[in-house]
């Protein structure tokens, strides 16, 4: 096997930061990082909400795109720039991997619809409900059919890009998870959250939870680990690193 394609870095799109309260344990790409098992000389990170530029695709085993607070729907000028490199990406073959905004930005970019999720705020541990076809994936293939796993969105995957297939849901979301061709994958849940970022994230949504009928302690109450959903992202980046391996990607 070609070594070299094991020392390829992953390229961390970061589109936006943690909320307050939880900036103190870091930024996105280092809560990936660290949920994805990748050393720091492993990834490189464009803050594309920052105005970092985008480098070319093809020095990359895979590029994961974090979540964010932004609205996808808010088209702002550095996620359409960033739309448009993903599916650039896409068409060239690179493995792509997008967690909750990410998830969207990516479906938008290959021409799927994002909205506001009708059924509104889904936030806390969820139940995740693998499809049929899932038990074929190269990252959900031997998972059971249902998992706990982390999730805090507004908006949603309402239409999933041409030829994509579905591969989860949950009972507020019908699209948790969807491959597009063998090498692009968005999932609405947060693999990287581990029971402390969630139950942050519940806190820093209090009042938000209130005001939609909704008790705060009870969700965080009810959040547990999702070691599952972490599979799900450190699989990614083993199937990236194989793909390069075979000397398959960008075609």
């Amino acid at each position: 096997m070609d070594t070299t394609a094991f020392d390829l870095p992953f390229l961390i799109l970061e589109t936006g930061q943690p909320v307050a309260s939880m900036k103190r344990h870091g930024s996105f790409p280092h809560w990936i990082r660290v949920a994805a098992g990748l050393e720091r000389d492993e990834a490189i990170v464009a803050n594309v909400e920052r105005g970092d530029a985008l480098p070319p695709s093809e020095g990359f085993a895979g590029v994961i795109v974090t979540g964010s607070g932004a609205m996808v729907t808010d088209r702002h000028a550095w996620s359409e720039r960033s739309a448009a490199w993903l599916r650039e990406a896409a068409m060239a073959g690179v493995p792509l991997f997008g967690i909750c905004y990410g998830h969207q930005l990516i479906a938008h970019a290959l021409g799927g619809e994002v909205g506001y999720n009708p059924t509104g705020r889904e936030m806390g541990t969820i139940d995740l409900e693998l499809h049929p076809h899932a038990e074929a994936d190269p990252l959900f293939a031997g998972l059971p059919a249902q998992f706990p796993a982390q999730a805090t969105h507004l908006q949603s995957v309402l239409r999933t890009p041409e030829g994509a297939t579905v591969l989860a849901r949950s009972s507020q979301d019908e699209v948790h998870a969807f491959r597009w061709r063998d090498h692009v994958w968005g999932v609405q849940f947060h693999p990287e959250f581990s029971s402390t970022h969630m139950r942050g994230y519940v806190r820093a949504r209090h009042d938000a939870l209130a005001k939609e009928g909704r008790c705060a302690k009870q969700v965080s109450r009810n959040v547990t680990a999702a070691p599952h959903a972490r599979r799900v992202l450190r699989r990614f980046v083993r199937h990236a690193r194989q793909v390069h391996a075979r000397g398959t990607p960008h075609s």
